[in-house]
């Protein structure tokens, strides 16, 4: 059955992830179309979500021929390396120990890249072929955490309308703005992000074995504040840490 708990924590990881994953993919298309010109930042953006698009209608409907139980241990596995993966990146941007994400930064980066490339003859297909990455990259992650944090539950039609509430809101502020989006608190939400993935992770994994969870859908949010606690505790230590590890021995 399906409870409030699972739908909101469903739509919300759905939301907080692609907003992250959109962001980065809106920097370089915006990157492109500035520097060079829209027509290939429009074209490279599109193939590449015409190629998402058949991806998902190819591979989709396999997922329904999965068993439940394996279905939520796989999803388990992949979530808990996928949300540890983000949340180990996020404590350590927190501790000061890797820089933090800039995406004035990174604007800036492809902006100049794609100013050395502009001499070139083929200039136009290396701007397209910039935009056709970053969406498909960033694109595929999205897809993931849509089939991720939806399929476990029966969701996905959810977590799909999360995920496209992130693209439409980018896109209304990025249109509005005409400049990266560098006043979203991209690595809070890598942190949030990382804290959910991981939790539903480490639930999925429990009911992919056969464990019941005590309070069933309630659990995720123990689990979440468990592992929030945690992480600020190894932020904290980790702070601790990074001066001693920069002394000579």
């Amino acid at each position: 059955m399906t409870t409030t708990t699972a739908l909101v924590s469903t739509v919300s990881a759905s939301f907080l992830g692609s907003l992250v994953e959109v962001v980065e993919a809106f920097t370089i298309v915006l990157a492109v179309g500035i520097t060079r010109s829209w027509r290939p930042a429009l074209i490279g953006a599109g193939l590449a979500l015409a190629l998402l698009v058949v991806l998902v209608l190819a591979f989709g409907p396999l997922i329904a021929l999965v068993p439940i139980h394996l279905m939520q241990f796989v999803v388990g596995v992949l979530l808990l390396l996928f949300g540890m993966r983000w949340l180990r990146k996020a404590i350590l941007r927190s501790a000061g120990i890797i820089p933090l994400h800039d995406e004035a930064q990174e604007f800036a980066k492809e902006t100049d890249l794609l100013a050395r490339q502009a001499a070139e003859r083929k200039a136009d297909y290396l701007a397209g072929l910039a935009a056709f990455k970053a969406v498909l990259l960033e694109g595929v992650e999205v897809v993931f955490i849509v089939i991720a944090v939806g399929t476990a539950r029966g969701l996905t039609l959810y977590a799909g309308l999360g995920a496209l509430a992130a693209v439409v809101l980018v896109m209304i502020v990025g249109a509005a703005l005409h400049r990266p989006l560098t006043q979203i608190p991209e690595n809070a939400l890598k942190f949030a992000v990382g804290l959910m993935l991981t939790s539903f992770g480490v639930f999925w994994l429990g009911e992919g074995i056969g464990a019941e969870w005590p309070g069933a859908d309630l659990a995720l949010l123990g689990i979440l504040a468990i592992l929030g606690m945690t992480s600020a505790i190894a932020v904290s230590l980790a702070r601790k840490a990074a001066p001693l590890a920069g002394r000579p021995s």
